[in-house]
């Protein structure tokens, strides 16, 4: 059967990969000049390292597991609202691991034939014919496939062209900043997987280990107008948290300019109600674009990814739609659930005022053990 998939970005290829070996003729759509990821660090929760071992791309990735970190929620100086013993949640659910997103989507790009992946094809639309599927780019039909798989991001055309009154993707309000750069000496391990919060903002500030020698950190802040540059932004987070606990101003300065990358946040205006258009399925940001604030996007992309994969192994043409229904029934309503949960996140930790006074002193009542078992319910999604 042959299949097209529209986008090569991490969940793109993991369903790419995944289609290739069950045997399927798969080409992967790409519209940058080559196969590529870009940005920093990445953390792949439990649910996303088992969506990979079943792809059979868990291998390089799992070595890179984190065991024995102590995670949840500070405040700015690094004093604790939330503490979370992860080493506890991962015996129950599984290891979690933080790698650099350009070596991730190298590791699972490996096992595709180059002969399947086509560069500079930007897909404008889908014209659907009752057996077949033709992809249009640049005015022109490029391919005819029997089913589609849309990972072409949270900006999706085809979305728009499936769900055309659906509202599409909507800002938060807040920018999302990130670097990553060597691990300086002398960082301790009480602020590793940690997010410090400010009430007076509603900032944010995370920082992950990235194997042995590199550290990964981002920031979540209000968004007033369009996104800054990276240097700008820089120095305008400088500004923002030079009274936070040392090390965050300290990272931040450590962090060249080339090394930051910004993104304005957008989540999905609401639900999408399907995640299945006849021979066509959306994957990852396309069918739920979400708030990063549980660390939830490629792994649940992944699931996407292992989901279409197990659904469309042994399936002829004239077994799509009800194939591809079933991946809608399995994943949309786990997926959307995550995506209305980092909402939910999102607006808890970038409170401000009284409301994130009394947000501090609720978190600071909670056992330790209770938010363990939370984070263990989390990531077994």
């Amino acid at each position: 059967m042959r299949i097209a998939v529209v986008g090569g970005g991490l969940g793109g290829v993991a369903a790419a990969v995944g289609l290739h070996r069950a045997g399927h003729e798969v080409t992967l759509l790409e519209r940058g000049a080559e196969l590529r990821e870009a940005g920093t660090g990445i953390v792949i929760m439990p649910n996303g390292l088992r969506a990979l071992d079943a792809l059979g791309l868990a291998g390089g990735v799992r070595e890179q597991g984190v065991h024995a970190l102590r995670a949840g929620l500070r405040d700015r100086r690094g004093r604790p609202l939330l503490v979370t013993e992860a080493a506890g949640a991962q015996q129950e659910v599984g290891s979690v691991a933080i790698v650099e997103r350009a070596e991730l989507h190298r590791a699972i790009r490996a096992p595709l034939p180059a002969g399947l992946v086509r560069t500079a094809t930007p897909v404008e639309r889908l014209d659907v014919g009752p057996g077949r599927v033709t992809v249009v780019s640049g005015g022109r039909p490029v391919l005819e496939a029997d089913a589609v798989i849309a990972a072409d991001g949270i900006g999706s055309r085809l979305r728009a062209q499936l769900f055309p009154a659906h509202p599409g993707v909507r800002r938060t309000g807040r920018l999302d900043l990130r670097g990553m750069l060597p691990r300086p000496a002398g960082v301790g391990p009480e602020l590793l997987a940690c997010q410090l919060l400010d009430r007076r903002t509603g900032a944010m500030f995370g920082l992950f280990p990235v194997g042995e020698d590199r550290l990964y950190w981002f920031t979540d802040s209000v968004l007033r107008g369009a996104p800054p540059s990276p240097e700008q932004g820089r120095r305008e987070m400088l500004s923002l948290m030079a009274d936070w606990h040392p090390l965050v101003p300290e990272l931040i300065e450590a962090t060249p300019p080339g090394d930051v990358h910004v993104d304005a946040i957008g989540r999905l205006a609401r639900p999408l109600p399907s995640f299945v258009a006849g021979r066509v399925a959306l994957l990852g940001d396309a069918a739920h674009a979400m708030p990063p604030d549980l660390g939830q996007g490629a792994s649940q992309a992944f699931e996407d990814a292992a989901a279409v994969t197990r659904h469309l192994t042994g399936a002829g043409p004239a077994d799509v739609a009800r194939r591809l229904l079933r991946y809608d029934a399995e994943r949309r309503p786990a997926a959307n659930r995550i995506m209305l949960a980092a909402s939910r996140q999102s607006r808890l930790t970038s409170q401000t005022g009284v409301t994130a006074w009394l947000r501090d002193a609720l978190l600071r009542a909670v056992p330790s053990r209770l938010a363990t078992r939370r984070l263990a319910a989390l990531w077994h999604v």
